[in-house]
């Protein structure tokens, strides 16, 4: 929902928001979307974080009309840079009130891809 002045904010959107967030993890899925997918895709990938016990990767994701582009926070290396066009589905997942996840198709094998974040505040899932 854009603000009454949302031309102020005009350049954020075509620029892009960057958000800090804590990178869960990734697993393949067999339809590009889906509120019941996704939902146990994250199950998924929310079980095998806890289950390995290692400190979640702090990553900047910035969306813009052009996609997403993931960069690690410590190093600023870049992870990824998925296109628009090969974005399928986003989601704020219900169960898990703070994680926030997308379906793409992985550029060099087709495969579909669901991938969860775990946000620091409830308020950014939805931003």
């Amino acid at each position: 929902e854009l603000p009454e002045n949302w031309t102020d904010t005009r350049e954020t959107l075509l620029e892009g928001m960057l958000f800090s967030l804590k990178y869960m993890g990734m697993t393949l899925v067999e339809q590009p979307k889906g509120e019941e997918l996704s939902a146990a895709a994250v199950k998924r990938i929310v079980a095998t974080a806890k289950a390995s016990g290692k400190k979640l990767q702090k990553v900047t994701l910035k969306v813009s009309p052009r996609g997403i582009v993931l960069n690690d926070s410590r190093t600023n290396e870049l992870i990824e840079n998925i296109s628009i066009y090969r974005i399928s589905y986003c989601t704020a997942d219900k169960t898990h009130d703070k994680v926030f996840a997308y379906i793409a198709q992985n550029q060099l094998n087709e495969n579909l891809e669901c991938h969860a974040f775990l946000c620091t505040k409830r308020k950014l899932v939805s931003a």
